[in-house]
């Protein structure tokens, strides 16, 4: 099973922040209007990612929740016809939250930099450390680390949860 270490933290300043993460960049993926519908699941997460002009994918991960960098497992399938998969999972499991963000995706080597503008949330800054074969999870955890005093990130500022607990809590279950 594919496997991420993650931390994700609130931002003051989007603009620093995109400028940081422009100045250590080995790459970019551009930017994602991206709407993940989360149904309710006994086991971990499951979001039915949509995203603007690419093809959707079902996500299904585990994950604690832990203002600390933490492992990630997950699986990723690419979906072709996105609106039956919806009233399916909408029906047989029921939608739990929607997501809606702006993310602009930079690379650094492994791991990915998103710059996230999340509707009714404001904005945040996520790593993903993507593990391959022979990394283990201290690698990743090195990784954010240094990529967290590049971007001057205060423990203060540290997400535990995912924007789905986050807007659970501000506005309660789907509708």
């Amino acid at each position: 099973m594919p496997r991420n270490i993650e931390l994700k933290a609130r931002l003051a300043t989007l603009d620093v922040a995109r400028e940081t993460a422009r100045r250590l960049a080995t790459g970019s993926l551009g930017i994602e209007r991206q709407k993940d519908t989360y149904f309710v699941c006994r086991l971990g997460r499951l979001k039915l990612r949509e995203r603007e002009g690419l093809s959707a994918q079902l996500v299904g991960y585990t994950r604690a929740n832990d203002a600390a960098p933490k492992p990630s497992d997950y699986h990723i399938i690419e979906i072709a016809d996105v609106a039956a998969l919806r009233a399916a999972l909408s029906a047989t499991l029921g939608v739990l939250v929607v997501v809606d963000k702006r993310r602009e995706i930079f690379l650094a080597n492994n791991v990915r930099i998103h710059l996230d503008q999340v509707a009714e949330l404001g904005d945040f800054l996520e790593f993903e450390a993507v593990l391959g074969p022979g990394d283990g999870d201290d690698d990743g955890r090195a990784q954010l680390a240094a990529l967290g005093q590049e971007f001057g990130i205060d423990s203060a500022d540290l997400v535990a949860g995912s924007y789905s607990d986050l807007l659970l809590e501000r506005c309660g279950p789907a509708r």
